[in-house]
């Protein structure tokens, strides 16, 4: 049956404001950013706004940022000046938030609107390739600081509502984020171990299967050297809580990020019929 529900994705979003950035560094992204091109191509023009979980926003319980116009969050270090001045102007939807915060509520886990939170880095180095137009209303809802898998899966089951809405809900983390081993060659093994992991649980497991995996992480091939802090993991849940009965794909995969890391980004649910049908035809 065709369908113009929204599939949900958990994107790994690379370092620090790259699509603002010119020189051999912004290289390192060419094959992410054409992963999001084509993500862009595949949902049309469907979503009418987006909900990013970001993995660098993370407050006890719940926020929802809530302001019509959000600010900019620079949430790095060490580049150049030109890169504290750049500006991502989608508008907020204070609607969605009320929105968001209310599926949350029913669900009992606790929501409460953020109107100050900002655009964090996050969000905004996926929304400018995906979309640059900056013309799409964007949302942010915080990871809880307790990182309960359980409870994030959670939280994405009571937001699966919104796909049939035309929210698209993006996971934004990294599937590999140990900072202290990317220098060097200590992070290209344990990338590649919990790269495997990953697939197999996410696209080649059952769903019931693949819920238990997730909640049980920390038991995967090198996952804590993987994640020494699961910040980055974590929107994954979300992702996968909000389309838990529905199959996984790969839409990015690279096995030399920074030189020798393995990284990668997932679907799940089938992408818009609109699209499928365009493929078929050709």
């Amino acid at each position: 049956m065709k369908t113009s529900r929204l599939p949900t994705y958990f994107l790994s979003h690379g370092g620090g404001p790259w699509p603002y950035m010119t020189g051999g560094f912004r290289s390192n992204f060419d094959k992410l950013e054409q992963s999001l091109v084509e993500m862009r191509t595949e949902l049309q023009d469907l979503p009418k706004a987006v909900l990013v979980v970001s993995g660098h926003w993370e407050e006890r319980g719940f926020a929802v940022s809530s302001g019509s116009n959000p600010g900019m969050v620079y949430d790095y270090s060490g580049f150049p000046d030109y890169l504290y001045q750049i500006k991502y102007g989608a508008p907020g939807s204070p609607k969605l938030a009320r929105h968001v915060q209310d599926l949350l509520n029913s669900a009992g886990i606790d929501a409460r609107p953020d109107p100050t939170r900002g655009f964090d880095h996050g969000t905004f180095s996926l929304m400018k390739p995906l979309y640059p137009n900056e013309d799409i209303p964007v949302v942010q809802l915080s990871l809880d600081a307790g990182y309960d898998p359980a409870l994030h899966l959670k939280v994405g089951r009571a937001l699966a509502p919104l796909r049939d809405e035309g929210v698209l809900i993006i996971g934004s983390g990294l599937s590999y984020h140990n900072l202290s081993a990317i220098q060097g060659t200590a992070g290209h093994g344990p990338s590649r171990q919990f790269d495997a992991w990953l697939q197999e649980t996410l696209i080649r497991s059952p769903s019931e299967t693949r819920t238990e995996r997730l909640v049980e992480w920390e038991k995967a091939p090198a996952a804590r050297a993987a994640h020494p802090r699961e910040d980055h993991l974590i929107p994954l849940m979300v992702a996968v809580g909000a389309a838990e009965d529905e199959p996984g794909a790969v839409t990015y995969h690279q096995k030399d990020f920074a030189g020798g890391l393995t990284a990668s980004s997932f679907r799940f649910g089938d992408i818009p019929s609109a699209y499928q049908s365009k493929g078929d035809a050709q």
